[in-house]
């Protein structure tokens, strides 16, 4: 058994991480949203590599695996959900690390899944990761300044309890609505327009990070004292930005996936 076909098939507990993309429930919903925006063909070559599972049950797959033992989850893996850009710097200006990031991931993958004479489970592996890694790349906090990993260094109080700011991020403030990740996408599709939809229709990760860049430097808390106390006021402050980057980001899912099986 080769060693792709081994992650694939391994099946690892779900356990939580304030590191982890937008968690469940937000990865879910961008899967969800981009599988009623991709088209016909992309469809199908998504079928042909991954069967009927839908584009939600995809999105959670690398961070569910990171439970996963195997030295590939523990080591090469783990920094393939996110990018460091300095303030200041423009994604064109991003240098990636030697053990990589989710840019040379992303691009990778792509290649990956592009060449039909891979076997099957790598190109699903790869689309898996794809996925995933768009989603992580509109988290804010996935585009990390390099000074606090992320704001996993930031130690926030979040209606009461211990947590950290990034944490709050993804999914602090989603999990709060209560809701599912179908009930939480139908509300979101029902505010989407067509013209949101063609104007955020970019398959370009560097638009993607340089969005995530500018948010990322607005949304920590004011003043110096640590733990900040964090609730509704930030809550209400920042739900519609966690909303939009959701929205967008199963938009931007649909046009890398349409690209890449064009």
């Amino acid at each position: 058994m080769s060693a792709f076909r081994f992650i694939i098939l391994s099946v690892a507990l779900v356990t939580s991480s304030a590191s982890w993309g937008w968690g469940q429930t937000g990865h879910r919903i961008t899967g969800e949203i981009a599988q009623s925006r991709i088209n016909g063909k992309t469809a199908a070559e998504i079928e042909m590599i991954l069967g009927k599972q839908g584009l939600a049950e995809m999105t959670t797959w690398p961070d569910e695996q990171r439970s996963n033992p195997e030295p590939f989850w523990q080591k090469d893996a783990n920094p393939w959900h996110f990018v460091t850009l300095p303030g200041g710097k423009q994604p064109s200006e991003l240098v990636s690390p030697t053990e990589g990031d989710a840019l040379t991931a992303l691009e990778r993958f792509a290649a990956i899944v592009s060449d039909r004479q891979k076997p099957r489970d790598e190109r699903a592996l790869a689309l898996r990761f794809i996925i995933h890694i768009i989603g992580d790349l509109h988290q804010p906090l996935h585009v990390g300044n390099g000074t606090d990993r992320g704001g996993n260094d930031v130690k926030v109080t979040w209606f009461g309890d211990q947590s950290n700011l990034h944490s709050v991020w993804d999914s602090g403030m989603i999990d709060r609505q209560g809701m599912s990740f179908t009930e939480y996408t139908d509300r979101l599709e029902r505010r989407l327009t067509a013209g949101q939809t063609i104007s955020w229709w970019d398959a370009r990760p560097q638009t993607w990070m340089g969005e995530s860049a500018v948010l990322r430097d607005e949304l920590y808390p004011a003043g110096s004292e640590q733990p900040a106390a964090l609730g509704y006021s930030y809550q209400f402050q920042y739900l519609p930005t966690v909303e939009k980057r959701l929205a967008q980001s199963g938009v931007r899912i649909a046009a890398y996936l349409d690209a890449l099986f064009k």
